[in-house]
């Protein structure tokens, strides 16, 4: 799938018959502006950038600390150095939490652009500096050995790596040169990415072997209606694994807020909820205590090969192919 082509520029506008302006004597300055932008400071720390974006992410210094590795004073001593790097206060403490202002709402989506490009940057340096290393994302559930082996095989020369990615990373992890190629389902953002279905992975509900549906051939949405199902950030994600709203309107009951898979299956096993799940999930959670039961009446999942649209370097290439023949029979047909 790729980004749409931009529409081409505007072409030149009416032409005026008024006289040209005199030119401005040397000395003169041109007038300024009191809506002019300040430009961006030379020296602004991409640390500090990234800090800030950590920030405004969790709306709360404590769990934008832990995530850094940083102490909460040292992380509130950064963002007010930032703040004087680009002349603006960007949050505010409130009892609830943290709080962008009007221009730290402003900066936000630019300063993710200007990470995400020195990323890209550093990344390109180094492809082209090592041609031959490739690194092959996927995300909890999915295998990609064959076609790994496959690579390695054909390609001895080559450092082919391995990454698992956190089931809403993967279109992050692709943008930032974090990964070349990776296995993940979908929904996530595909813009500027090439994405090929591989298979279809019918979902399941994951719930505790003592659960009154356990052992079931199958259930509908219908046998669960009540049942709380722990939420996920991000909404399209969100509404796809807890399929809300449900086909009748209503919508699907809330359960507590996670952030991974680890803490779904947690809350599962615990009897606080159950979860919609891919099916293929088994293979990776080896707990006596969970089981799954086939969920009918709802769409599967679709496993799927992404890699950067444009990408044409000879490994990804390469894998590209050897996925498409090997991976296409889900994860049983690859352990087979």
């Amino acid at each position: 799938m790729k980004a749409p082509t931009p529409p081409s520029a505007a072409g030149p506008g009416p032409r005026s018959s008024a006289p040209p302006a005199a030119p401005l004597a040397p000395s003169a300055a041109p007038p300024a502006s009191r809506d002019r932008t300040p430009p961006v400071p030379a020296d602004l720390d991409l640390r500090l950038v990234r800090s800030f974006t950590v920030v405004a992410e969790h709306r709360h210094f404590g769990r934008a600390a832990a995530d850094l590795h940083l102490t909460q004073s040292s992380l509130s001593r950064q963002i007010a150095r930032l703040e004087q790097q680009v002349g603006a206060r960007l949050l505010d403490r409130t009892p609830q939490g943290n709080e962008l202002t009007e221009a730290g709402q402003a900066f936000l989506p630019a300063a993710r652009a200007v990470l995400r490009s020195a990323a890209q940057a550093a990344a390109r340096a180094r492809a082209a500096a090592e041609p031959s290393r490739v690194t092959i994302g996927y995300i909890s559930g999915t295998i990609v050995t064959p076609a790994v082996r496959a690579l390695r095989r054909r390609h001895p020369d080559a450092d082919v790596r391995t990454v698992h990615l956190n089931f809403g990373d993967v279109a992050g992890a692709l943008l930032d040169h974090r990964a070349d190629a990776a296995v993940g389902r979908l929904p996530f953002p595909t813009e500027g990415l090439h994405v090929t279905v591989l298979y279809d992975e019918p979902r399941a509900l994951m719930m505790p072997r003592d659960h009154r549906l356990a052992g079931k051939d199958s259930v509908s949405l219908d046998d669960v209606a009540d049942e709380p199902m722990p939420r996920i950030p991000d909404p399209e994600l969100d509404a796809f694994w807890r399929v809300d709203p449900r086909p009748d309107g209503r919508p699907a009951p809330d359960g507590p807020l996670i952030g991974a898979v680890e803490d779904k299956i947690e809350l599962v096993a615990s009897g606080q909820a159950l979860a919609i799940v891919p099916l293929g999930v088994g293979t990776a959670v080896f707990r006596t205590d969970l089981t799954l039961v086939p969920l009918r009446g709802v769409d599967p999942s679709h496993v799927v090969l992404a890699t950067r649209a444009g990408e044409r370097g000879r490994l990804v290439t390469a894998f590209r192919s050897y996925a498409e023949a090997l991976l296409n029979g889900g994860p049983a047909a690859a352990q087979a």
